[in-house]
């Protein structure tokens, strides 16, 4: 396997495979028009690296039954009665400048996050912007990000669509 293959797409367990943060905006991606399943964003995570932090941020009408689907798939979910913006923007910016990952991936369709991708990258952490769908999706999020993909643009499973390196 080949140094860029390692670094921008290669599907491995390899502990030399950079270290992927995966910040799920879930108000904004886990709703029924995107039909979203959070296996698929691990899966598009997975791309970038090993996932090592999976983290699903919530508002407090998430139901139960939502919760628990979430950490039966291996996600953190952080439920906040405030802004859930504000709390993934700032745990994701921790990721980054504190070194907890080398690729942190945003999954949302939110133009708010662009603050937080262009502070990672400043710090030389690689970002990646996974939409939910093509409607609504945020390009000045997918532009500040140094990788990006869109759920559904490609039926042949988790590729990337039109990533930058």
């Amino acid at each position: 396997m080949d140094l860029l293959e390692r670094l921008f797409g290669a599907e491995t367990d390899d502990p030399g495979d950079p270290r992927v943060g995966l910040f799920v905006d879930g108000p904004n991606v886990l709703r029924e028009e995107f039909d979203v399943d959070l296996d698929d964003l691990r899966e598009a995570a997975e791309r970038a690296g090993q996932v090592t932090a999976m983290r699903l941020y919530l508002d407090e009408h998430a139901t139960p039954g939502l919760i628990q689907a979430a950490e039966a798939r291996g996600f953190e979910v952080i439920v906040t009665s405030g802004d859930v913006d504000v709390r993934l923007a700032v745990d994701l910016t921790a990721f980054a400048i504190e070194g907890r990952a080398d690729v942190v991936a945003i999954a949302s369709r939110d133009t708010d996050f662009k603050p937080a991708i262009e502070t990672a990258n400043a710090r030389g952490c690689r970002t990646f912007a996974i939409a939910p769908g093509t409607f609504g999706r945020s390009d000045a999020l997918r532009n500040a990000a140094t990788r990006k993909r869109t759920l559904g643009e490609d039926d042949d499973g988790p590729t990337l669509v039109g990533y930058d390196s």
